[in-house]
């Protein structure tokens, strides 16, 4: 495709239409010069393809998998997992003609009553980033693009079309910005979709700090700048800031093109470069069309999203290893809650799939208990609506619990409660769900409570009263079974929070601010967000980020870190054996963090710099490297507008939490020249 001769052939309003979505899905052609149309589809956990077989009839939203959200795969830690689901989507996107999947999602996890949390990947960024980096990677790789989403601060849904957010220069660039900049410097989605709110006052899609400054020039960015679906509110100011491509088509757009340009507010080069970056996606689209996999394997596809909601299962708390369930302690079992059998699987909003059918743990614990030559007896006690349960039978349910030798209760949320649009009103279960858990502990003192959801819950009203906890996270179409196999030990969980669960919400961080006044919300905090809050603070959290237990045991060893001096720029390798001293193979996620001893200017006590998940059998030892470079040590000094390494010296944490460090390290580093 030669851009610069078609652009040279388009009239100026051909020109000025290709700038502007054609409908809800798709862009202008234009048939005379070859130029076809692109088609878009939302994501990012399946397919959401929407179409409308008669003109002016009713829309269907086509069947697609749907895999585990992105809260749930971010507590794999796992990024080849995260890549071949990025290609499973990409292939099924392909079946539908889809040329872009709009995802991921990488906004950070300010506050954990965001309604789209089960959508982003983690309250720390560079998790977030690498995890969006895979994503963007495995769909791309397969000829379909991505729409890195939603650029930048978009945090909470409440008021999220208008509200301002204030925050400081270097919590955007090491917070807020950070994920999308490792997405982008590594894997180039083919788009990146601005955000609906203002920042420092200035609408997203109007934002030439935003779009162009730190997008194009700081990060790089090579792709097309396309709107959130009506988030233009100045198609001419939008141009000016570098966004592209509005979507959907927007009444009056074109209009205000043309006048401003008569008016001298924007010039024909602005136009022919927004031109050229579409059809560069548009090129890529074609490209992508003729190398796209011919046929989607849907069974493969639903396998894969079993082994991903394995993955992501997070045991919580295990007192007395009472789980895997035990034949010879466990001869008969309570199953309770409804979710057992019509689990909760998504959340709710634009990301919402339509999946042929849905697999509960139910049946396959039954088969389990088959084997294991145990009795089962499920009670359903509630209705399947999450933020009304209505509790049914509660007599019958004590029944069940009081007579088994083990109760397991299925509780979470649901697309009811966290969703796009609005956010949740707290992070407790609702309180039918409390009850029954608490009911149900009371007739057995060996009580597991599973849950499904998105995001962090405050479990204090029950969490004392059972003796274990498993996060089966919004585990997607066949996530059930991946439960059942955690509670009867046919699988060992490895799962580990990308999020911390508080205590209780008024310990956020955010909880003094948030939502703002209705027209700003003050990012007060600064760089104390999620852990990094709570470690440098010193305050009691339900379960740390990073927490995961597993049914095996890991020893950490001989921690290596080269040189012990460096100078900046330098790179520096932390290495050390991890062994598995159980008696079950098991997966350890082992994490490093950075923390500078004496800093000269606010940090927080530790960041996450590099993770590694290892396999081992029991008895194996293994050895993890990681390589650290001065971007590891830095912080964005606002003055020198960049990144910037203070001579000191810096701690190196090795754990399996944030808050359960075995092995610990210090260097030296040396101030070097700042960098962008």
């Amino acid at each position: 495709m030669d851009i610069s001769d078609l652009i040279s052939r388009l009239t100026l309003d051909e020109k000025i239409t290709l700038l502007i979505g054609k409908d809800s899905w798709s862009t202008e052609p234009v048939p005379r010069l070859g130029i076809p149309s692109i088609r878009v589809s939302d994501g990012p956990h399946g397919l959401r393809y929407e179409s409308r077989p008669v003109e002016g009839g009713p829309s269907y939203i086509t069947e697609a998998t749907c895999f585990p959200t992105s809260s749930a795969l971010a507590a794999t830690w796992d990024m080849d997992l995260i890549r071949e689901i990025g290609a499973a989507m990409a292939e099924e996107a392909a079946g539908l003609g889809v040329d872009v999947i709009l995802g991921p999602g990488t906004n950070i996890k300010r506050t954990p009553v965001c309604g789209r949390n089960f959508e982003y990947f983690s309250e720390d960024p560079f998790l977030a980033g690498e995890c969006a980096a895979a994503y963007i990677a495995g769909v791309q790789d397969r000829g379909v693009g991505t729409s890195l989403k939603h650029f930048a601060a978009n945090n909470q849904e409440l008021g999220r079309t208008s509200v301002s957010v204030e925050v400081d220069e270097r919590t955007l660039r090491e917070i807020y910005l950070r994920p999308f900049e490792i997405a982008v410097r590594k894997s180039q989605p083919w788009t990146v979709m601005c955000s609906y709110n203002r920042l420092a006052g200035i609408y997203a899609s109007e934002n030439a700090f935003l779009l162009d400054r730190v997008l194009r020039h700081d990060f790089g960015f090579q792709g097309l700048v396309l709107s959130d679906w009506g988030a233009v509110h100045d198609r001419a100011k939008a141009l000016t800031a570098s966004l592209e491509l509005e979507m959907p088509h927007g009444s009056g757009s074109f209009e205000n093109l043309k006048a401003a340009l008569a008016n001298g507010e924007i010039t024909e080069a602005e136009i022919d470069r927004a031109v050229a970056s579409l059809l560069r996606l548009v090129e890529k689209a074609v490209e992508g069309r003729r190398r796209r996999p011919k046929a989607s394997d849907r069974t493969a596809h639903r396998a894969l999203a079993r082994a991903a909601a394995l993955q992501a299962v997070t045991l919580l708390k295990n007192d007395g290893s009472l789980l895997p369930l035990n034949p010879a302690s466990v001869t008969s079992l309570a199953v309770i809650g409804r979710f057992a059998k019509d689990p909760m699987i998504q959340g709710g909003g634009s990301a919402f799939v339509t999946t042929k059918s849905i697999e509960g743990a139910l049946e396959t614990m039954q088969e389990h208990a088959v084997k294991a030559k145990i009795r089962l007896d499920y009670e359903p006690a509630y209705s399947s609506w999450a933020e009304a349960p209505g509790l049914e039978a509660t007599h019958e349910a004590q029944l069940v619990a009081e007579k088994a030798d083990c109760a397991v209760v299925f509780v979470g949320t649901g697309h009811r409660v966290e969703s796009e649009s609005f956010d949740r009103a707290g992070i407790r279960l609702n309180p039918d769900l409390e009850r029954l858990i608490l009911m149900t502990a009371a007739m057995n003192p060996r009580t597991v409570v599973v849950v499904q959801a998105g995001s962090a819950i405050d479990m204090s009203a029950w969490i004392d009263k059972v003796k274990a906890v498993v996060f089966a996270w919004f585990g997607g179409e066949a996530g059930g079974p991946a439960v059942a196999d955690v509670l009867f030990g046919a699988a060992n969980p490895c799962g580990k929070l990308a999020e911390t669960f508080p205590l209780r919400l008024e310990d956020t961080p955010s909880f003094d601010t948030y939502p703002g006044d209705g027209n700003h919300t003050w990012y007060r905090e600064g760089l104390f967000v999620g852990y990094r809050h709570y470690d440098s603070m010193g305050t009691g959290v339900l379960f740390p980020f990073g927490h995961g237990l597993s049914y095996t045991s890991f020893l950490y060893a001989d921690l290596r870190v080269t040189p012990d001096a460096v100078g900046a720029p330098g790179s520096v390798t932390v290495a050390c054996s991890v062994t598995n001293t159980g008696d079950r193979r098991g997966s350890e996620i082992v994490q490093v963090y950075v923390g500078e001893s004496t800093p000269r200017v606010v940090r927080p006590t530790k960041e996450l710099k590099g993770f590694v998940k290892i396999e081992l059998d029991p008895g194996e030892k293994g050895e993890v490297r990681f390589a650290l470079t001065p971007r590891d040590f830095a912080y964005w000094n606002a003055s020198l507008a960049a990144w910037h390494v203070q001579s000191g010296t810096h701690r190196i944490f090795v754990g399996s939490s944030s808050r359960d460090i075995r092995l610990e390290a210090k260097i030296a580093v040396a101030q070097g020249p700042d960098f962008s």
